[in-house]
């Protein structure tokens, strides 16, 4: 593939897409490649549709299997409309979330395993790894303050969870910093907004000079 995917990761709380969303801009003015923003789960309409069954609080009686196969499902459909032509056409793609999300919520959030969720996501993606991602590391506490604090729309299933699967979650995203460290950068996300949007933007800039 030609273009540059990243990822942007993180507990929730973290800030991902409020970062994203001011990144996104800042990028676009230095950007040598056309550049995309999407999210996951979603990004195009049978994703948005699998987001909807998976985060709706109603659905409270789905198995954490079922969980994780609808984000593999909603991945798979999203790299084949969106992000593999995107990648095939030179752009540079900046997506909420990916993989390692999966790995983190459904593999230790949900206790299933991370080698397995890791299995069924190889399957799902074909293997496609991002260049790089942008963990936003906040711990758990802070992470849920923020979520009861800044959320004006309704708490979905995950945001529901109690302390200890948050706790876990996180300790698994450190755990795939530290055996990633040449593709998983991690960002100190208990900073203000505008300077964990700039540790972000400098760590790509200086990174990928043939595309920023």
């Amino acid at each position: 593939m030609k273009g540059l995917f990243i990822t942007i990761e993180g507990p929730d709380g973290a800030g991902k897409t409020s970062v994203l969303n001011e990144l996104y801009p800042r990028l676009q003015l230095t950007a040598k490649h056309a550049i995309i923003k999407t999210r996951e789960p979603g990004g195009i309409p049978i994703a948005e549709k699998i987001r909807h069954v998976i985060l709706d609080p109603k659905n409270d009686k789905m198995d954490d299997r079922t969980e994780a196969m609808l984000y593999a499902a909603a991945r798979r459909q999203h790299l084949i409309e969106k992000v593999w032509p995107a990648l095939d056409a030179g752009k540079i793609v900046l997506c909420d979330r990916f993989v390692d999300s999966s790995l983190a919520y459904q593999g230790a959030g949900r206790g299933i395993g991370m080698k397995e969720v890791a299995q069924l996501n190889e399957f799902a993606t074909e293997g496609t790894t991002p260049d790089i991602t942008l963990y936003l590391d906040v711990d758990s506490d802070t992470g849920l303050q923020r979520i009861m604090k800044n959320r004006t729309n309704q708490i979905d299933r995950l945001d529901s969870e109690g302390l200890q699967f948050h706790q876990r979650v996180r300790h698994a995203y450190l755990k795939l910093v530290d055996a990633n460290p040449d593709r998983i950068i991690k960002i100190d996300a208990r900073k203000r907004l505008d300077e964990v949007v700039e540790d972000c933007f400098y760590e790509l800039v200086t990174r990928y000079p043939d595309y920023f």
